[in-house]
């Protein structure tokens, strides 16, 4: 299973560096369009006067085996409900990965979405699926902010809980997802019909982006936790036949 999960995890890895140059090329053209005086009414951008229900994206795995993969964002996210609970927000969840949404229904929390199957190699329809479900429970004004948590990777050996607002979506979040902004850069693009039905049209498939990219991260996660858990396992058995063949 160790070396199973060693060939995964380099090809988990190289569809996660592969998805990077469209969510960073997105997320210039966004940039750029808010940079250049582009002013959109989306219902994306909506910001609510009180925030009464919060939904949490919790991103974890279908299998376990993997180390502490499964159960860090989970808790992750249970303290960021629990936070929300306490301030008198009521929330949705949308559980990625059978463990989340066994852990939440097995607590008696409300699982409001459940998506299976694909975590550990998803595609960019999923991630749309979930973007649509978000979006539209955002957009009918069911929930007023949305939270991501997922595991974030780093490098073969790093990797970490993070935990980020959504929904809606702000300028500032844009320009932190493309490392800052240049504002002569505007000028090299020209939009047709016009910058604001442009940036109409873009934010929905940003959201589907960074869901996106999230899953792949959580992808090279798991399997780089699981190949860590495997070597142990495998390390730890052939210590104890080495003890008992003496």
């Amino acid at each position: 299973m160790e070396l199973i999960a060693a060939t995964r995890v380099v090809k988990a890895m190289q569809r996660a560096d592969a998805a990077r140059p469209y969510s960073r090329q997105i997320t210039s053209v966004i940039e750029n369009l808010a940079a250049g005086g582009a002013e959109t009414n989306h219902p994306l951008l909506r910001q609510a006067d009180e925030v009464k229900k919060v939904g949490f994206i919790v991103m974890a795995g279908d299998r376990g085996l993997a180390g502490a993969y499964n159960t860090n964002p989970i808790r992750a996210a249970e303290r960021q409900l629990q936070g929300h609970r306490a301030e008198g927000k009521d929330y949705a969840l949308f559980c990625v990965g059978k463990k989340a949404a066994a852990y939440f229904t097995f607590r008696n929390y409300r699982v409001d979405y459940d998506y299976q199957g694909f975590t550990d190699n998803p595609s960019y329809e999923d991630a749309r699926r979930i973007a649509d479900d978000v979006a539209a429970a955002f957009i009918s004004g069911e929930i007023d902010e949305v939270e991501l948590i997922y595991t974030e990777f780093i490098s073969m050996g790093t990797q970490r809980v993070s935990v980020r607002r959504f929904l809606p979506l702000e300028d500032t979040a844009v320009m932190a997802e493309s490392g800052g902004g240049d504002a002569e850069a505007a000028a090299s693009f020209e939009f047709e019909p016009s910058p604001d039905s442009v940036l109409e049209a873009l934010l929905p498939r940003y959201i589907e982006a960074r869901l996106f990219g999230a899953l792949l991260d959580c992808a090279a996660s798991e399997h780089a936790n699981r190949q860590r858990a495997m070597k142990s396992a495998t390390d730890n058995a052939e210590e104890l036949i080495t003890k008992l063949s003496r």
